[in-house]
């Protein structure tokens, strides 16, 4: 006997998430087996994007512009140290965004918790994000550049980074369904932000170039406290992070947390018939 339960939906939708868990599995992995398909060198190409980017990051910012690095860390080291967090983040709020979108077929026949998808999309970049990691290791390896107990807090700068993603991710694949337009503007809010946060250059040279009270307008993006936190968790020798920085970043990955998901599942119900 079938049983339909008015209002069941909304009531149980969290619980739903974790009934569905394998669906993100199921996601993720077909994303990861999508995205490589066909290519000669497979997953390789997650270590070779950021690595040719540090090249010529390094390259530009340290022998074209001069900049300093802070230390001995060699400089190649602190610019792939500013590369993974952005790298995890950049990737994984444009497939956010366009996560809907590419999966129109599925939500228009099938109900799950929405939320899933953009998630789903998450984790891929997430995996991407961890074999960059073993590239950063041996690396450090390489220039016998060994951590400290800092370390221990590179989880916690992970985790903010997964979540500033996704709280970003669920604002603009909410948006890219109702406006098209947003699939333009995120590739160019990337290119924008990779030189507007400490990638290629570390934030201590901040302050030697603008005024003090331009300072926090710099802390107010939120990747500055958290590429600055990778480097200290990662290469011994370079600075703290900016108290500022730090809890404008928590503050501004909190509120697009909170908003993100209050947004999408206000949205949610329009899904299907938009797509």
């Amino acid at each position: 006997m079938l049983i339909i339960e008015s209002g069941r939906t909304e009531r149980h939708y969290w619980r739903d998430l974790w009934r569905y868990r394998e669906l993100f599995y199921f996601l993720a992995w077909r994303d990861i087996l999508v995205r490589y398909k066909q290519t000669a060198i497979g997953i390789v190409w997650a270590l070779i994007r950021p690595f040719m980017t540090m090249i010529v990051f390094t390259f530009v910012f340290s022998k074209v512009a001069k900049l300093e690095g802070g230390g001995d860390t060699p400089y190649a080291l602190i610019v792939f140290a500013g590369m993974l967090p952005w790298q995890f983040f950049a990737t994984a709020m444009t497939e956010a965004s366009n996560s809907l979108s590419t999966n129109s077929n599925l939500i228009s026949k099938v109900y799950f918790p929405r939320l899933i998808v953009p998630s789903a999309s998450v984790i891929t970049s997430f995996v991407d994000f961890l074999v960059t990691l073993v590239l950063m290791a041996a690396m450090m390896c390489w220039y016998r550049a060994w951590p400290n107990w800092h370390i221990l807090a590179l989880p916690l700068f992970v985790a903010l980074t997964f979540a500033l993603a996704i709280g970003m991710g669920l604002w603009l694949c909410a948006l890219n369904v109702q406006y098209r337009d947003v699939r333009f503007i995120v590739p160019f809010l990337v290119q924008i932000g990779i030189y507007a946060s400490p990638v290629g250059w570390v934030s201590s040279e901040v302050p030697k170039k603008i005024s003090p009270s331009l300072y926090p307008l710099f802390c107010s993006n939120p990747m500055v406290g958290i590429i600055d936190g990778f480097r200290w968790s990662l290469l011994p020798g370079q600075p703290p992070v900016s108290p500022t920085a730090l809890a404008l970043s928590i503050f501004i990955t909190a509120f697009f947390c909170v908003t993100g998901v209050w947004y999408f599942r206000r949205t949610e119900k329009r899904f299907a018939d938009l797509l």
